[in-house]
């Protein structure tokens, strides 16, 4: 198995970096177009997942960046908490929550 060197080569940033294309390309549909705090909160939980990843990859400390992917794990979260709210509120498409939904899954594997 080879060493990875840049960030860009984890597979969690490139799922995140999908996550956040993702919220930002539905954050511009439906009622939620319209409710720019909550678009707003959505993209930025979004796109915490992917900076901390490539923040805390380059700490270049095992336990700093396990630190970075609880924070990632916490963003995950908030953004599936927000589904919810989204869901209630008939802001998307129930296709596209699911889409994000899965998107924001972390595995503890």
């Amino acid at each position: 198995m080879s060493k990875i060197e840049r960030f860009e080569d984890l597979k969690c940033w490139q799922a995140a970096r999908e996550l956040v294309k993702e919220v930002y390309t539905m954050s511009d549909e439906g009622k939620l177009a319209g409710d720019f705090d909550t678009r707003s909160q959505l993209r930025k939980a979004a796109l915490s997942t992917m900076n901390n990843i490539a923040e805390g990859f380059g700490r270049y400390s095992r336990k700093d960046f396990i630190r970075f992917l609880d924070t990632v794990q916490s963003s995950a979260l908030k953004v599936q908490s927000m589904l919810y709210v989204l869901s209630d509120l008939h802001y998307l498409e129930a296709g596209s929550i699911d889409i994000l939904r899965m998107k924001s899954m972390i595995t503890k594997t």
